[in-house]
């Protein structure tokens, strides 16, 4: 890199000026990366980024002006934005934003730097930042990620303004389903996943799209369970009629189905009926057997965006179908308007560790690590154990800011340029 120790200098002093007087090592290196700094090359300019930014924080706030008016030149176009860079359609009350952890394991570094961003928004512009637990997934979600999930996001966010339990709101996602059926927006599919399938790949409607209104009410009622009882007679052991009942659908004979405005030619195959709640009779952690239909994502978050008035979501952009699968419903409530500004961020990708939860789980239930908090693990409760200051994480996510460029680390460097922030 040309003129690096220029550089180093240049960006020492513009970030010292944006926080007043006081420079950030890893402010500076993550800056020189946009300079063409390679992750490797890090152990060999640390020591002088170190340096210069200890003799820049020596000065005075006008010199360290008049120093940058020198060397302005040799700061990247891109890099010109210090801080959060503003939303639009902002409320004098602030903003209402969330994080949706699913309680199915450990969170993890990948977890605070997709989420930390909305509640620095928040802690910005004031407002609500919620955390909705995702367990509408019975068979997915563990008794102890509640309070684990409390625990981390404490630790990591300290701004949380209330914790929610999806599962906790099933009668509002029913509603919500209801409201869809009754617009004509939804409907109850009887197909086998695999005969949807080829209606889907041959872009062809499904039959159960044509039901009338009061069909799917009836068919909902009976994924329900709270009417439509059959009875079958069947004989006992010695030979005597026993009557039984038999209860609304099996798991598996029924869905609930987004009816999308295009039907199934929609270009995006993921746009095509999507569904919305399906029947799923494990016990569920919280829940227990309270109730049988389980809405999926998108159903879930919706209802719950409505009716907690989000105004803002910041996800990874792995969700841009799911966030146009919301619009639609939001659409067909009649709650465009409504709809929150949406912004998506890349993933940070770690060369040399998987942040799968179910993976983490399962090497901790093999008895490759000692526990969630292990400290060979990126958990955050590892992070926690390891007195990492959470400050740091603010600091890393309000450098990538909202850019849906992927970021390809090792661990090691990663946890370096932590360090470096917290220096």
């Amino acid at each position: 890199m040309k003129n690096l120790d220029k550089k180093i200098l240049a960006y020492a002093l513009k970030n010292a000026l944006a926080y007043d007087g006081k420079a950030q090592q890893g402010a500076v290196i993550s800056s020189l990366f946009h300079e063409g700094l390679k992750k490797e090359e890090v152990k060999s300019v640390i020591k002088e980024v170190s340096k210069i930014v200890g003799e820049v924080n020596k000065l005075s706030l006008e010199e360290q002006k008049e120093e940058f008016e020198n060397l302005e030149n040799q700061v990247h176009e891109r890099e010109h934005r210090e801080g959060l860079e503003e939303l639009p359609n902002v409320k004098k009350s602030g903003v209402i934003m969330r994080f949706r952890p699913a309680p199915s394991g450990p969170l993890h570094v990948g977890h605070i730097i997709a989420s930390m961003i909305s509640s620095l928004y928040v802690k910005k512009y004031g407002g609500k930042f919620y955390v909705v637990v995702d367990d509408t997934d019975p068979k997915t979600t563990l008794k102890e990620a509640y309070s684990n999930i409390k625990k981390d996001c404490d630790w990591a966010f300290g701004n949380v303004y209330k914790y929610l339990a999806s599962s906790d709101r099933i009668k509002t996602h029913y509603k919500y389903a209801e409201d869809l059926i009754k617009k004509e927006s939804a409907y109850v599919c009887t197909c086998s996943s695999e005969k949807f399938k080829q209606f889907s790949e041959f872009k062809e409607n499904c039959p159960c799209r044509n039901n009338e209104l009061k069909e799917n009410i009836y068919k909902w009622k009976k994924m329900l369970d709270t009417e439509n009882k059959k009875f079958s007679v069947s004989q006992t052991s010695k030979g005597k009629q026993e009557v039984r009942d038999k209860k609304g659908y099996k798991e598996g004979e029924a869905v609930l189905r987004f009816k999308t405005p295009e039907g199934m030619k929609h270009p995006n195959p993921a746009m095509r009926d999507f569904p919305l709640a399906r029947i799923n009779l494990t016990p569920h952690p919280r829940q227990g057997k309270k109730y049988r239909v389980w809405p999926l994502m998108n159903l879930s978050v919706t209802s719950d965006d409505i009716e907690l008035k989000m105004t803002h979501v910041i996800r990874g952009k792995d969700h841009k179908d799911n966030a146009e699968r919301q619009r639609m419903i939001y659409k067909a409530l009649g709650k465009e308007k409504q709809f929150p500004w949406t912004a998506f961020i890349g993933r940070v990708k770690f060369e040399d560790i998987n942040l799968s939860k179910r993976k983490i789980k399962a090497a901790i239930e093999a008895g490759e690590f000692s526990g969630a908090d292990d400290e060979r693990l990126p958990t955050i409760a590892s992070l926690r154990k390891r007195k990492y200051n959470p400050k740091v994480f603010e600091r890393f996510a309000e450098q990538r800011g909202l850019t849906e460029v992927d970021k390809v680390i090792s661990q090691k460097d990663f946890f370096e340029i932590l360090e470096s922030f917290d220096k």
